[in-house]
């Protein structure tokens, strides 16, 4: 069966009990700023038009600077560590007017979760590369002389029965505390990081984060206040679905994918995904409504439709893309072999047997909110611990008008 029909088929199903909110935390301290490190690059051709947010409030019919007097000046920066099942992520960066600006950044494929769904335990050879990509990132901390940090680590910790064993270990060889945030946390990270990115137009968003373990949903209902309001504020419904790339690939294989096992794939994430889509499914037929997605699976299809000879964050991080476009791209990763996806620039060997597995969940994801377009986000959890640990240290403080 074609992606276009399976997409036509009815995928109301409730096979477990949703976690879902209908507001946000009541410690929740986030603010999202209209520029979270810029504005994203114009989309790629082809793509819908990419509207903005305004950079100012009106009030009483004359522009409000909100938070533009700057006042964080003393050289130290900030940093947010996020170690996933896959990937292990950092980000120092330094406040700015309307958001930081970034100093350095590391990303390394570690694979920590690697075998996690057969054996519960995190395994030897994920320790060691994980503790060796966790040794880089205290050093460019150090180096870049980082005065607050966050590092948090995701599903893979969470759920292996020596996760804190593994925390320990980090604590004790590198002198670096991680923090094994819950899921709802997470989500909210997520949607923090990102949602500055959503239309300022749309009644409806759905936010989601395909991770390597597990994939973050959430409905934002209602439009944007400004582009100084809490996006978490909107957040009618959220979830946490307990699979990923890495699972997911690990039970139906990542390497020769047909198009029986991709819908497997898609059929088991859908089935997990039912309970929220109950909740939210209201959101997809509201004014302007689109989807919005942060990961390696959504930057990698956004990478392979603008064409790239190597992967561009400038020109990826907030370009939209039409329906049909992420169709098309989906079915030629389908008719692609493991051997050539490994050579495409915005995949690589490291991702290969993964790709496909996060495109069946992405598909799960649009299947259930129907939608003219998506845009695609190259930022998210690292983004939202940075915005939310200035924000609690008043780097930004309100301004006069101007």
């Amino acid at each position: 069966m074609g992606l276009a029909a399976a997409q036509t088929r009815c995928t109301l199903r409730a096979t477990r009990v949703a976690v879902l909110t209908l507001a946000a935390p009541q410690d929740s301290t986030v603010s999202v700023k209209d520029e979270v490190v810029a504005q994203p690059e114009p989309p790629g051709q082809g793509a819908p038009p990419s509207p903005r947010a305004p950079a100012r409030e009106e009030r009483n019919g004359r522009p409000w600077h909100g938070y533009h007097h700057y006042r964080y000046s003393n050289g130290h920066s900030y940093a947010a560590l996020d170690l996933g099942t896959n990937n292990c992520r950092l980000l120092v960066a330094e406040p700015a007017p309307y958001g930081f600006r970034v100093m350095d950044a590391f990303s390394r494929i570690v694979r920590l979760g690697e075998g996690l769904g057969f054996a519960n335990r995190l395994g030897d050879a994920a320790i060691e590369r994980t503790i060796e990509a966790l040794r880089v990132c205290k050093n460019k901390m150090e180096n870049r002389n980082a005065a607050r940090a966050r590092l948090v680590a995701t599903e893979a910790c969470r759920l292996a029965d020596n996760g804190a064993a593994f925390v320990a270990r980090v604590q004790d060889e590198l002198g670096m505390e991680l923090e094994v945030v819950d899921r709802r946390t997470e989500a909210y990270l997520a949607v923090t990081g990102c949602a500055a990115l959503a239309d300022p137009r749309a009644h409806s968003v759905v936010i989601f984060d395909i991770g390597g373990g597990s994939t973050e949903i959430a409905w934002l209902d209602g439009k944007a206040a400004s582009p100084l309001a809490d996006p978490t504020k909107r957040i009618r419904a959220w979830d946490s679905l307990p699979v990923g790339v890495v699972t997911l690939a690990e039970r139906h294989g990542g390497i020769d994918v047909t198009r029986n096992n991709f819908e497997a794939m898609v059929e088991e994430v859908t089935d997990l995904l039912s309970p929220f889509e109950l909740v939210a499914g209201a959101a997809a037929y509201l004014p302007e409504f689109h989807l919005l997605g942060t990961s390696g699976t959504v930057t990698t299809v956004g990478g392979i439709h603008l064409k790239l000879p190597r992967y561009d964050r400038r020109r990826v991080d907030g370009m939209w893309m039409n329906d049909s476009d992420v169709t098309q791209v989906i079915e030629d990763l389908l008719d692609t072999p493991f051997d050539r996806r490994a050579l495409n620039p915005c995949i690589g060997r490291d991702r290969a047997d993964l790709v496909l597995a996060g495109c069946a969940i992405l598909e799960a994801i649009r299947r259930a909110f129907p939608a003219d377009r998506l845009r695609i986000a190259d930022r998210g959890l690292r983004e939202g611990i940075l915005m939310n640990l200035m924000r609690e240290d008043g780097v930004w403080r309100r301004g006069g008008r101007g």
